[in-house]
């Protein structure tokens, strides 16, 4: 039986041994699930994110915590969704901003995949529990286009094509401040914070590989930059923590920039929206391509900024 938390003491007779499979032992976990965990800064070594390859000493502290536990069962609501294609094998929606993906502390209901479940039933049994159907996500305050597998093969297929970088996904995003050139790319590894566990952060020392490119579209008189973005890697938050890592947070964003932009622009949320999805059908090979316009809230920034660009 695994903990959620807990810490442990290496004696003598443990030492030399690997921290991946003496934690899979110890806690009933499998070596990959533990794997994961330390990738994602959830091991530490005497209270230090751990490595992976990490050989035991004595005396060591061993200390480790899993994320919250996903509910077993899922309660279909009938919500409206905006659904920008459906067959057999596939939905793609366009989530509005401040739905989050699916139940988990503090969200047990009105979720995307409550909605889901209520119109799509078969899904139910569909790849991870908790998350059935779901091999992409955005963040609860980020709108825009999002895909969900229907059938196990359209749902290990998707995964398979995440995992290739054959799922094009295209971000609109206001920063902060001028960026410097016309286009870019941002290339550092993200990992759990130390300091705060339910917020990421760039970790040169155990984080995983996250890669972030991004071309200027616009440019307003204060000092805010309109970036179109696209994902090489999609880590949690990635966009959020990139852009805060160079000095240009996403404009609004409550946990990475300090809110800045709330008052000034008058944003409830982040200034992000998955504006392009371009894949081919997990089960004919057609090639996908779908395009969401910006919502009335993030437009309505838009224009601000322009008209106080021009005055």
């Amino acid at each position: 039986m695994s903990e959620d938390r807990g810490s442990v003491r290496i004696q003598p007779a443990d030492e030399g041994q690997r921290l991946d499979v003496f934690l899979a032992s110890l806690t009933g976990l499998s070596r990959n699930r533990v794997q994961g965990l330390i990738s994602d800064g959830r091991v530490f070594i005497n209270g230090k994110p751990a490595r992976k390859n990490h050989l035991l000493g004595v005396d060591e502290e061993v200390s480790w915590e899993l994320p919250p536990r996903e509910p077993e069962e899922v309660t279909p609501e009938d919500i409206d969704l905006n659904v920008v294609y459906e067959d057999e094998s596939i939905v793609v929606l366009d989530k509005p901003a401040g739905m989050v993906m699916y139940p988990g502390p503090g969200h047990s209901g009105k979720t995307l995949l409550n909605a889901l479940l209520s119109r799509y039933p078969d899904i139910a049994g569909v790849g991870g529990a908790g998350r059935p159907g779901m091999f992409h996500r955005l963040d609860r305050d980020t709108s825009g286009l999002v895909a969900v597998a229907r059938t196990e093969g359209a749902y290990l297929a998707m995964v398979e094509k995440i995992k290739n970088r054959e799922v094009e996904r295209e971000y609109l995003a206001l920063v902060t401040g001028e960026i410097t050139g016309e286009s870019g790319r941002i290339d550092a590894p993200m990992g759990r914070s130390v300091s705060n566990r339910k917020r990421m952060s760039v970790r040169q020392y155990g984080g995983r590989r996250a890669v972030t490119d991004f071309k200027v579209t616009e440019r307003f008189s204060l000092e805010y930059t309109l970036v179109k973005v696209s994902l090489e890697t999609g880590r949690t938050h990635q966009i959020r923590v990139h852009f805060s890592h160079i000095g240009h947070p996403v404009a609004g964003d409550p946990e990475y920039s300090r809110g800045k932009g709330r008052r000034e622009l008058g944003l409830s949320r982040q200034f992000l929206h998955a504006c392009r999805l371009r894949f081919s059908h997990p089960v004919t090979g057609e090639p996908l391509v779908f395009n969401s316009e910006l919502p009335d809230d993030l437009n309505q920034v838009l224009y601000y900024l322009r008209s106080t660009s021009t005055a």
